[in-house]
């Protein structure tokens, strides 16, 4: 299971606890451990504890059917996984290094912020589906929260935008902050074109289109008679946005049918696109620009780090995981 819950970089999405430490002397590489995938700074990744993460990994992608994957299948995974995993290795290490931990009140509130996007009850089935321990959790939200503090102390404080660097950003890409035109329309859906026809017969009658809306309309906007707020383009489905961006202000639409059911349309409202000023956009600008240098950032210091490590991957183990292995028991909390 890839914890789709765990809200960080992409580097970050897959954090497996591999620890222990050996060295990486130039015996081992001639004759290897199969019992270990690799070494980094003489810290080992377990030919275990990478199975079972790649399991996790398969089964967040659908391959965990009784259809076992093929080898081919298998492999880009592995690749990926090793390449993380050892990444992740290297920064807990230079957290180390900087004596960077987290408390665990810190982990206690990560697990709740993350426990807090399922409904009671589910959470714990999401970690059950994943063979994840609350333990084992705990230890995942620990290496995350303490990797964000490496960056956060020691590459994102040499991020520093300057006024100039924000305008010139803007002038470069002023179409992206401009102002969409919008339409703010409403709606009402029934089940067949018969019934939508009968609607239609009514407000052609002169009823309120908000009143039929809250009689007859199954969309849950039906409370507030239709009304589906301001949107620009692309933000609603393409058939509401084709017919609504062409109607005027106060016009109704004939019968019109989508996967969702028969509707009529009402314009309540438009606002024409407009260019921003810099004034308008700046922290928008600035939040974006600062989230681009940061990744830039980031990336190279874990490029350098790579560069300066001792790393080691036994390839003849790596080789020889073939097959998504067999899911060890559930974890108990």
């Amino acid at each position: 299971m890839r914890l789709a819950f765990v809200r960080a970089a992409p580097l970050l999405a897959t954090l497996a606890l591999a620890v222990g430490l050996a060295g990486c002397t130039k015996k081992d590489q001639e004759d290897p451990d199969a019992n270990v995938v690799a070494t980094v700074n003489g810290e080992v990744l377990s030919r275990a504890e990478f199975e079972q993460e790649l399991w996790r990994e398969l089964a967040s992608t659908g391959t965990e059917s009784s259809q076992q994957p093929t080898p081919e299948e298998v492999e880009p995974y592995k690749r990926a996984l090793v390449e993380t995993l050892i990444s992740r290795m290297l920064l807990l290490q230079e957290a180390r290094t900087h004596n960077i931990t987290v408390t665990p009140e810190e982990v206690d509130r990560g697990v709740l912020r993350l426990s807090s996007d399922y409904p009671s009850g589910n959470f714990n089935e999401v970690l059950a589906q994943g063979q994840l321990s609350m333990a084992e959790l705990k230890t995942r939200e620990a290496a995350r929260l303490t990797i964000e503090k490496l960056f956060a102390h020691q590459v994102y404080t040499r991020v520093a935008l300057t006024e100039e660097e924000l305008r010139a950003h803007f002038a470069a890409h002023e179409a992206e902050y401009a102002e969409p035109e919008q339409v703010r329309a409403a709606q009402i859906v029934v089940k067949g074109m018969d019934e939508a026809r009968r609607v239609q017969a009514q407000l052609k009658a002169g009823k309120k289109f908000a009143d039929l809306a809250r009689r007859y309309s199954l969309s849950a906007d039906a409370k507030v008679g239709g009304d589906l707020g301001f949107f620009p383009r692309g933000q609603m489905p393409p058939a509401f946005d084709e017919v609504v961006f062409k109607l005027g202000v106060g016009q109704s639409s004939d019968v019109v049918e989508t996967e969702y059911g028969y509707h009529l349309f009402r314009v309540l409202e438009k606002k024409p696109g407009r260019k921003l000023e810099f004034a308008e956009v700046r922290d928008q600008v600035e939040t974006k620009l600062l989230a681009q240098r940061r990744a830039e950032a980031q990336g190279k210091y874990e490029q350098e780090l790579r560069a300066k490590a001792k790393v080691w991957v036994n390839e003849a183990t790596l080789q020889a995981i073939r097959e998504r292995p067999a899911p060890q028991a559930t974890a108990k909390q």
